[in-house]
């Protein structure tokens, strides 16, 4: 198909796309409104897989896979679908095949009898990561582990930029997901464990995806997901029972999707998994009650793949699909990701003309439908031309990945300065994650699960092919040594340290998501132990790579690592990242945002309350192997002269607090400068501790910064025993590094 900007007809430009218009575009869809059909609206609210336009059954590769016309009717033109996401099964499209097909569906989509373009949804979570030729980045746990919000806002709208030149429009993320339990697999989709770092992370990459405008050519409509308590499954594993106390749900949970809700995101995902018992998909309180009526939420919500259905299958909640269809949507569902049948639409129908749904409750769907296409422009302007983002996949935006990949690791042991190498070491490199894309990438790279990213990123290095060429070939020794849970030849490692200066060992875990990725230890496979051990008794040193999605146990192998790096899935670029780490070509400012836990029984975070710390007599309940925030540097930093505007906050008034930065070391570096406070006596049990602002700095040797947060009495609330925020008077601590402060708040 000849690339061209495919536009509605002139007739149709009444809708054109204005967000300082935002009457006339109410007017413009209640107009569209009263001219549609019921089958129409119910269309409009149904999302397919694009497998359903192909030929052959979803998700059965035939080869080559072609576009079945018969099926793109019925999709379009009969169904009226309003929105179709994911990748085709098989090869995954480059720019200009994403553009074809794009241009495809809208075309068909203006064949019809209203002309309503379609929404198209892909889960371009750390880059364009469904498109071959596309820029990818780190995943969002190793966004966290930068730091650096501002760094994360420029990744999200490269992102927005080379999914713009594929015509995709709409984004799945980002995952607001507070990640409290490390088991989880989709811990690494999540920006951590704080509801701080979710919450700035979160807002930074939805600017960067949606900036004022996300109906401009280079921004996208963002989604947030998966609202909401998605990441403290009790049992760890996916798509399992929460239990989140009202309390800690709004405490938790719910800040990061208000700050992204006033941040301009107007789609939003909702959790697979059921709390306390109830389906968020089945919850009026949580879909309608808060999300709306106290969020403040005006967009429209969206199920996760095939969760309406599994409300009668899996959740035993609706004796039937159609039941479950009423359910879900009473509760407070806009459009269902069906994906693979057209049920849906005939359920909706028949629910109406039964009088189980009322037309009214569909018309506020399909309205906030509406709107957010006419917001993003696509009654203007669906398809774009890949020739006008000269910058896709560019030098340029790979550096910026390059550099997101070195500030995401995190040096987290460096005994007797053992780090950074000498680059006239002779090394030998082993274990499971040495010289694989996966452990590099993980999962929603080409594929689902990430397994295609070694066929797909022959260009790029893994951490062995990075140490090659940082020392040349005839200075690095390579034997696998272990799979990810197979002995494969240890004693052949072992063997290979002779005549070499240490040992890069790089353990941890490949590629996964979702249930495919669900565990039942958190401790590495005995494989990667045995193999850590055996190489220990040569005597020579480890340095211990940790390529991972969540935080392995590491206690029975930390002890034998002079030097210890971990990274959660930095992308393509991360083995040159690990590598300019490796031989001190950049210094590591990476820090943790989780708590690194030593134990499997022993899974605190680190805003745990006193009694989770209580000892007695066998030693500290909260010992984890690293802490929340931990990350060492190949300089020293030394914070001096903490200070506070006034020793006491006002209701209704801002306090600053200020602090000296020093670089007492040889070498420049960045320092994140993180703020935390005490709540002393509180209602309801205060947490230890709680990061409250952070700013990563950049120093020389020998210089100094001031660095300085301003605090509100909302800075210091919780959610007190009426379910609401609430700052109660009394004496606060403030602690940066290792200085303290009293504050006093007087209401």
């Amino acid at each position: 198909m000849t690339r061209k900007h495919l536009l509605f007809p002139l007739g149709l430009l009444v809708f054109a796309f204005s967000l300082s218009a935002q009457p006339d575009i109410d007017r413009q869809v209640e107009e569209l409104l009263a001219k549609m059909t019921l089958e129409e609206k119910a269309g409009q609210m149904m999302q397919l897989t694009a497998d359903m336009l192909f030929d052959g059954a979803p998700y059965v590769l035939t080869n080559p896979r072609r576009i079945d016309p018969a099926k793109v009717e019925k999709v379009i033109k009969e169904y009226k679908v309003g929105s179709i996401l994911n990748v085709p099964t098989g090869k995954v499209p480059n720019v200009t095949e994403w553009h074809d097909l794009i241009s495809m569906i809208q075309q068909k989509a203006a064949e019809t009898r209203l002309k309503i373009p379609i929404l198209y949804g892909t889960d371009d979570i750390h880059g364009v990561n469904y498109c071959s030729d596309a820029t990818l980045f780190p995943q969002p746990l190793a966004m966290a582990s930068t730091w650096n919000p501002g760094l994360a806002e420029k990744v999200g709208a490269i992102t927005a930029y080379e999914a713009k030149a594929a015509s995709l429009t709409w984004n799945f993320s980002p995952a607001l997901d507070v990640g409290r339990n490390p088991v989880w697999s989709r811990l690494w989709e999540s920006f951590g464990e704080d509801v701080y770092m979710n919450k700035v992370m979160g807002v930074a990459t939805v600017k960067g995806y949606q900036g004022d405008n996300f109906g401009a050519a280079d921004k996208v409509l963002a989604c947030l997901k998966h609202y909401a308590g998605y990441g403290w499954p009790v049992s760890g594993k996916d798509r399992t029972p929460a239990y989140i106390p009202e309390v800690q749900l709004r405490e938790l949970f719910l800040p990061a999707y208000q700050a992204t809700i006033d941040a301009g995101a107007m789609s939003l995902m909702v959790n697979s998994g059921e709390i306390s018992g109830v389906p968020v998909h089945a919850s009026k309180f949580m879909l309608t009650d808060v999300l709306r009526g106290e969020l403040g939420f005006k967009g429209f919500v969206v199920s996760d793949w095939e969760d309406i259905i599994l409300l009668h299958t899996r959740h035993k909640v609706a004796s039937s699909v159609k039941e479950a269809v009423r359910i879900a949507i009473e509760a407070g569902i806009d459009m269902s990701m069906v994906p693979v049948t057209f049920e849906f639409r005939d359920y909706v129908v028949e629910l109406v003309n039964e009088g189980q749904l009322s037309m009214e409750r569909i018309d506020e769907s399909v309205r906030r439908i509406l709107n957010v296409k006419m917001l993003g422009g696509l009654f203007q302007k669906t398809v774009f031309d890949p020739n006008d983002y000269p910058l896709f996949g560019s030098d340029a935006h790979r550096a910026v990945s390059k550099q997101a990949a070195l500030e995401s690791v995190i040096l987290l042991k460096n005994e007797n300065e053992v780090l950074p190498l000498s680059k006239s070491s002779r090394v030998l490199v082993t274990g499971p994650t040495a010289n694989t894309m996966r452990s590099l990438n993980g999962g929603w790279s080409y594929n689902w699960q990430g397994t295609e990213a070694d066929n797909y990123q022959k260009d790029k290095n893994t951490i062995l092919e990075a140490i090659r060429a940082k020392l040349g070939e005839d200075q690095v020794k390579y034997v696998p040594g272990s799979g990810y849970d197979e002995i494969i030849d240890i004693e052949a490692a072992v063997q290979a340290t002779e005549n070499v200066d240490g040992i890069i060992l790089c353990l941890g875990e490949l590629s996964y998501t979702e249930v495919e990725g669900n565990i039942s230890d958190l401790n590495l496979p005995a494989a990667q132990h045995e193999l850590a051990a055996a190489l220990a008794r040569t005597g020579k040193p480890i340095i211990l790579v940790l390529a991972e999605g969540r935080p392995r146990l590491i206690r029975e192998t930390a002890p034998y690592a002079s030097g210890i790096l971990a990274t959660f899935y930095p992308g393509p670029e991360g083995g040159d990242a690990l590598a300019d780490v490796l031989f001190g070509d950049y210094n590591p400012d990476g820090k943790l945002a989780l708590t690194y836990p030593k134990y499997p029984h022993s899974l605190t975070t680190y805003d745990h309350k006193h009694t989770e710390a209580l000892s007695f007599g066998s030693g500290p309940v909260f010992d984890p192997q690293f802490t929340f925030g931990s990350g060492l540097s190949y300089t020293t930093f030394t914070y001096k002269n903490l200070r506070t505007s006034s020793p006491s906050l006002q209701a209704g008034g801002r306090l600053v607090v200020s602090v000296e930065v020093h670089n007492t070391g040889g070498r420049a570096g960045q320092e994140v400068v993180q703020l935390y406070t005490s709540d002393l006596y509180a209602s309801v049990t205060p947490s230890v501790r709680r990061l409250r602002a952070f700013e990563k700095v950049s120093l020389a040797p020998g210089e100094y910064k001031t660095v300085s947060f301003t605090l509100e009495p909302k800075d210091l609330s919780f959610i007190g025993q009426d379910k609401k925020w609430v700052t109660e008077p009394g004496i606060f601590k403030i602690r940066i590094g290792e200085l303290e402060a009293d504050l006093k708040y007087e209401d």
